[in-house]
């Protein structure tokens, strides 16, 4: 066994030895899932035969019991995995989820029996608190030399308030200038706690923003889009999405294709390649994109302008824009080489 899985489970079995009754150790062991999967205080009132409320009592009285044995020094295997956890928590910016936690100091994906372990270890720890889980919050662990749960919580509603206010997705260079920490990775690992951020490419967002945390394919798309900032062909667009770190990337290219017809944010512009439309590319036959821009013109255009305006709004060959230019039914040449509508 991994010398560090070895420091934890000797802390958890060095801990439930403190709890003297078989029946409180099955209480905490079944709340926090140490053996399997956590349960919930009904669940363990009916296979115990009492309430649910009593089991709330039991549960709180040996946390209580177990804080004291933990401070007076009784539990000689908890200092180890203290230091443990305090090392790996430094490292990782002094607070960090519970699932990250765990990979860290296991050194792979860990499961929840795992996980659930390291929680119960700082539920009574001198020297680490937890955040427990809610809708705003992830589990999380951190050092508590640097604050409570309290303070942790402020911190992280503090940098949900500074995105919430800025109106769109920042990076973490623009929190640091607005935010009072020692280092950057100070404000990442806060920010991980937060339920309502989701963070990618280095940019932090509230997590219903499309921008940083895309569910669809069209978002995906849109997302791929703004961060390259040139038109790309659907089959390109696909193998970024492929290769990003979005969170289900499995597409098909024929999928991504009917997705940007079918949406207004994206325009053909060319043969399969695609462009936002607030980029001000316009939809439209080339003859119909150059109608309107001779329209708004006060005056007749060069050929060589009327084709530098198309070219900003459609990728197309020069010769096309040319080609469409000799209809006659809707231009005509008015000198040698300027042109208006017929």
């Amino acid at each position: 066994m991994d010398q560090n899985a070895e420091i934890l489970k000797n802390a958890i079995a060095g801990s439930l030895k403190i709890i003297e009754q078989d029946r409180e150790r099955e209480i905490i062991s079944r709340r926090f899932g140490l053996n399997g999967r956590k349960e919930t205080l009904e669940q363990i009132g009916e296979m115990l035969s009492i309430t649910r409320e009593r089991v709330r009592q039991l549960e709180k009285a040996i946390l209580i019991r177990l804080q004291i044995s933990a401070e007076e020094g009784q539990i000689s295997e908890l200092m180890a995995a203290e230091k443990l956890l305090v090392r790996n928590l430094s490292e990782m910016g002094r607070v960090a989820i519970l699932a990250d936690l765990a990979d860290k100091i296991y050194g792979r994906k860990t499961t929840a029996s795992e996980r659930t372990g390291l929680y119960f270890l700082a539920t009574f720890s001198k020297n680490l608190i937890i955040i427990e889980e809610n809708d705003r919050y992830n589990p999380a662990i951190g050092i508590a030399e640097y604050g409570d749960s309290r303070k942790i919580k402020e911190r992280v509603d503090e940098i949900v308030k500074i995105i919430k206010d800025n109106k769109q997705p920042m990076t973490l260079e623009e929190l640091d200038a607005k935010l009072d920490y020692e280092h950057p990775d100070y404000i990442k690992a806060t920010a991980s706690v937060s339920k309502l951020i989701a963070t990618l490419n280095n940019l932090y967002g509230l997590a219903k923003w499309p921008s940083v945390n895309p569910k669809n394919i069209r978002d995906k798309i849109f997302v791929i889009l703004e961060s390259e900032k040139q038109p790309m062909h659907f089959s390109e667009i696909a193998k970024r999405i492929k290769e990003s770190n979005f969170k289900r990337k499995n597409v098909t290219v024929q999928a991504i294709h009917n997705e940007l017809i079918k949406d207004p944010r994206f325009i053909l512009i060319g043969r399969g390649i695609y462009a936002l439309s607030s980029w001000g590319y316009k939809k439209g036959t080339i003859a119909d994109i150059i109608t309107s821009i001779l329209t708004k013109s006060e005056e007749p255009l060069t050929r060589e302008e009327i084709v530098k305006r198309v070219l900003k709004v459609r990728k197309v060959k020069e010769t096309t824009i040319l080609l469409n230019l000799q209809n006659k039914k809707l231009y005509k040449k008015v000198d040698k080489n300027l042109y208006t509508l017929a």
